[in-house]
């Protein structure tokens, strides 16, 4: 999960931001909970997918070939 569009419940401000100390809490949590993937946005872990698809297609075409 990704904190960038999470609302701080004690001070309403983003907790990218860090606003206050549990903020900056749940963003230290965040941060190191993460996988090697969780700073990627969606676009570009669909992207990634797409392209190893493509890869593996292609691998798959010349094999037959």
């Amino acid at each position: 999960m990704t904190y960038d569009r999470l609302v701080c419940a004690n001070c309403a401000g983003p907790v990218s931001e860090g606003r206050c100390r549990v903020c900056r809490a749940s963003r230290e949590r965040l941060q190191q909970e993460g996988g090697p993937f969780s700073g990627l946005s969606p676009v570009a872990l669909l992207s990634m997918l797409l392209l190893l698809l493509a890869a593996v297609a292609l691998v798959a075409t010349h094999q037959t070939a």
